[in-house]
């Protein structure tokens, strides 16, 4: 038994634990934020050009939230099927051909002439959009050091909020002189970073594990420690086996049934809030007299607040409970959004939209990061994927609702409300969560326990 105490010391997942921050770590951070950026950019961009498509299409708001709907329903489909694909075929692989397609469509969505051809578009944009971030999440989640993996995961994901930032502001400056179809068409951008991303994004070590590529989790290991060896770490096993059969029921077992079930509650709500806000927010403020421009800072000001939080939320949870830490703050930002349907003085009006953004995209940030790390590392982009998959039902509905709010011409605080009951609702699911003991054990669960039966069995 000593002999197997000294490899499970020396394994590749106790060296990914317990290694200091290194170069290679800051390679994949910057890659997994700027494909999250990528998709942030294209997931924001159609609110920050739906007052345009209104008036140049003459459609009704309903239309228009249907027309949100439609990439909505495509996220959802890419975030279960390529969640899944992810952890049969690489998450490397995956998360560039999300690139590769929502890169594509966003761009061929600026030559449409009519809603059809544009919301078609927007449905097989929003298959990409939904398997980049649980792909990108999952694979800084694996190379992450112990201690800084909640921060980490949570940077990666302050991209969807500077992507967020940057399509109004771009809507704002390019589009009255070039267009909203320009606005679109930067989207395509990222096609030109794809050759580097397969040169410089190295494959997950779970999926070369269960690959059985002996070779190439050396070669990966030791850009991190240089006198990794490898120790015939990789056999078939009970676990392994579980591993890759990779069927969706898998994150049901263990039981993990009831907590994947609050996990999808919590997700439907917090997206059903995000989306419905990012689409509607700049028409909502319009309903209140603000000017286009003024409006769409509204939406700078929601993506920007949950950067600012999602940073702050990240060193809390590393030192603090993240499942209490997820019901404060989601109750707070129902709270803010609630009363932002009253009129109150315009800094007081930032503030709760600042406090919204935060408390709502800035800790469903979180929710990635803690949800990420529940399950085990063979299942993470399968777990990471189908809440997102699920939650994006809650996304698609939010623009459908939101549409149907305006269109009823209800008074402002009903407006609000409605989304601000998304976010009790999301609160309440976190709370009755019951985490084990120790998160990290939960999230290394898998690997570590397919090495020390690979090495018994050897020996």
């Amino acid at each position: 038994m000593k002999g197997c105490r000294k490899m499970i010391k020396r394994n590749y997942r106790s060296i990914v634990d317990n290694t200091k921050f290194k170069p290679f770590h800051l390679t994949i951070l910057l890659w997994c934020t700027f494909i999250v950026i990528a998709e942030g950019y294209d997931l924001v961009v159609y609110g920050s050009i739906v007052p345009y498509l209104l008036d140049e299409w003459s459609l009704t708001t309903v239309e228009a939230g249907a027309m949100g709907s439609y990439g909505l329903v495509g996220m959802m489909v890419g975030s279960i099927i390529l969640g899944i694909l992810a952890d049969k075929f690489g998450r490397k692989n995956i998360v560039i051909l999300s690139v590769i397609i929502f890169s594509i469509f966003t761009g061929l969505s600026g030559f449409a002439d009519n809603p059809t051809f544009f919301s078609w578009c927007r449905f097989f944009a929003g298959v990409g959009i939904g398997g980049a971030l649980p792909n990108a999440v999952g694979l800084m989640t694996d190379y992450a050091p112990k201690v800084l993996r909640t921060t980490l995961i949570a940077i990666v994901l302050t991209g969807m909020q500077i992507g967020g930032v940057i399509a109004p502001l771009i809507s704002i400056n390019l589009a009255p002189t070039f267009g909203w179809q320009f606005v679109l068409w930067i989207g395509a951008l990222p096609l030109l970073a794809v050759p580097f991303m397969f040169k410089y994004l190295p494959e997950s070590t779970s999926f070369l594990v269960l690959k059985g590529d002996t070779d190439q989790l050396t070669k990966t290991i030791r850009k991190i420690d240089n006198t990794y060896v490898y120790q015939n770490e990789v056999t078939a096993s009970p676990v392994a086996e579980e591993s890759a059969g990779n069927s969706p029921l898998t994150v049901f077992k263990e039981k993990r049934g009831a907590n994947t079930i609050l996990f999808w509650v919590a997700y439907f709500m917090c997206l059903f809030m995000i989306y419905g806000l990012n689409t509607w927010l700049p028409k909502l403020m319009m309903e209140s007299g603000y000017g286009l421009n003024s409006s769409l800072s509204f939406l700078i000001i929601l993506n920007a607040a949950a950067i600012i939080g999602t940073f702050l939320f990240g060193r809390i949870a590393d030192k603090w409970d993240s499942k209490k830490l997820l019901v404060v703050l989601f109750l707070l930002g129902a709270i803010s959004l609630a009363l932002l349907g009253f009129k109150n003085d315009v800094v007081i009006i930032y503030i709760l939209v600042g406090l919204a953004g935060a408390c709502t995209m800035g800790t469903q940030n979180i929710a990635n990061a803690f949800v990420s790390q529940y399950y085990p590392a063979a299942i993470r982009s399968t777990g990471l994927g189908m809440s997102n998959g699920i939650g994006r039902i809650g996304g698609m509905t939010g623009p459908i609702i939101g549409g149907f709010l305006l269109s009823w011409s209800l008074p402002g605080p009903m407006n609000f409300l409605v989304f601000a009951a998304a976010g009790f609702i999301a609160a309440g699911a976190y709370f009755l969560v019951k985490v084990p003991k120790s998160q990290e054990e939960t999230s290394r669960v898998v690997i570590p326990n397919l090495e020390m039966e690979s090495t018994e069995f050897k020996h």
